[in-house]
């Protein structure tokens, strides 16, 4: 059967698991269901299903159970979510979280549980693998800072913005997306005289919005789900007129397929990210396609959520059909077997780990454009291969510039 091939008939096999046998593999989703990133959360889980469905919900002979919580975007929430699928109902292994400071919360607590193996969902924050990472945490996906590489140059170069304002989540994974995009913007020439942090969940961006200087020639939107909807809304209705930028979240496809007269400012936003909804690959179309039949209820192409949930559950049933489902002396072979795993990604790329069983990505710097249909997508301006979590540096130099943070990077 094709990879790709997922009728919604064995959906049940994942999705309405027979009651747990001894030999039956348990997988723990953590996701977020509430809060401004639901409407993502909800697309996390269906991408790690998908990737269930296509192995037949079963390997070697034992039944694939997916057993999901929710969180809420913080660290605690997804603590106390991963605690209890390991100690009340006996998970394998954990494939999540969704949002930057609750990767590097189960990053610390995979520590605690050796013998369980945690399989990064979307969470992009640098140093969830960068700096003191875990020997049972695996993130295929790569970090944030990957996910920007091309676009500062494409901003400076060929869009001619020689200085741009920022506006962002305050948290590590948008300092880690800032990171990506002004070590290449700041080297090429530009400034950035302004950064505006908010809360994840903001409901009133006006100061922030009155607050953005005119000279500046664009704005860099580092906001995910409702906050990128409610900030772009707002900026349109006081008749906010430069052009964004967005950041991998920003101009995913949980954002396009949302309604209001802000997306017209988003017509033309470069962007970089590791998904592009509209990529015209093989690999893709199919992928598409059977996220379509599966999730008829879905958005119109597998967001950047559903996408990295799915290339981590997806490595997790080849690594178990790799080990014939063995998961004994501590899930040793199995985790052998994730990290020497090579596989093709649904953008047609090649997706393998670092030392520090971080993601080896390709990143695509993106636009976005209006269909036929009047929806809303993203299209490849150019491609960036083989991208690994020190950006193309000398490992020391890239180390020596620090943690991410509101001050680092700067250049003003």
């Amino acid at each position: 059967m094709n990879k790709f091939k997922t009728a919604a008939s064995i959906l049940a096999l994942c999705c309405l698991a027979a009651p747990a046998m001894a030999e039956d593999i348990k997988i723990g989703v953590i996701s977020v269901l509430e809060g401004a990133f639901a409407g993502p959360g909800m697309d996390g889980v269906r991408g790690a299903k998908l990737a269930v469905m296509e192995a037949g919900g079963e390997v070697n002979g034992n039944e694939i159970e997916v057993i999901t919580m929710s969180s809420d975007a913080s660290p605690d929430s997804a603590v106390n979510a991963a605690r209890k699928l390991i100690e009340q109902d006996g998970v394998d292994f954990i494939v999540g979280p969704l949002s930057g400071s609750e990767g590097l919360a189960l990053r610390d607590l995979s520590k605690s549980y050796p013998e369980v193996t945690f399989l990064n969902g979307s969470s992009a924050s640098q140093d969830t693998t960068l700096r003191d990472a875990s020997e049972n945490f695996f993130r295929f996906g790569g970090d944030g800072a990957q996910w920007m590489v091309g676009v500062g140059n494409y901003a400076y170069n060929e869009l001619g913005y020689e200085s741009v304002a920022i506006v962002a989540e305050d948290y590590s994974f948008p300092y880690t997306q800032v990171l990506g995009f002004m070590a290449e913007y700041c080297e090429a020439g530009g400034r950035v005289p302004e950064k505006f942090w908010t809360p994840i969940g903001n409901k009133d961006y006006s100061s922030v919005v009155y607050s953005i200087p005119q000279d500046v020639d664009a704005i860099f939107v580092v906001l995910g789900g409702a906050d990128a909807v409610n900030f772009l809304t707002q900026y349109a209705q006081a008749g906010g007129d430069k052009p964004i930028i967005g950041s991998s979240v920003t101009i995913d496809q949980s954002v396009l397929d949302s309604h209001g007269p802000f997306k017209n400012l988003l017509i033309g936003a470069p962007s970089g990210t590791p998904t592009v909804s509209n990529f015209d690959g093989a690999e893709w179309k199919a992928f598409t396609a059977s996220y379509n039949e599966a999730f008829p209820d879905g958005f119109s192409a597998p967001s950047i959520f559903g996408h990295h949930y799915y290339m981590s559950a997806k490595a997790a049933m080849l690594a178990l059909e790799e080990v014939g489902g063995d998961l004994s002396d501590g899930q040793e072979a199995f985790r052998e077997a994730l990290a020497k795993l090579e596989f093709t990604t649904p953008t047609g790329g090649t997706m393998r780990l670092d030392e520090n069983r971080n993601g080896i990505v390709d990143n695509f710097v993106t636009e976005v454009f209006e269909r036929e249909d009047g929806t809303f997508g993203n299209r490849v301006v150019k491609v960036v291969r083989d991208v690994d979590q020190y950006l193309g540096m000398d490992k020391e130099e890239f180390l020596a510039m620090g943690p991410v943070s509101r001050d680092n990077p700067s250049c003003p």
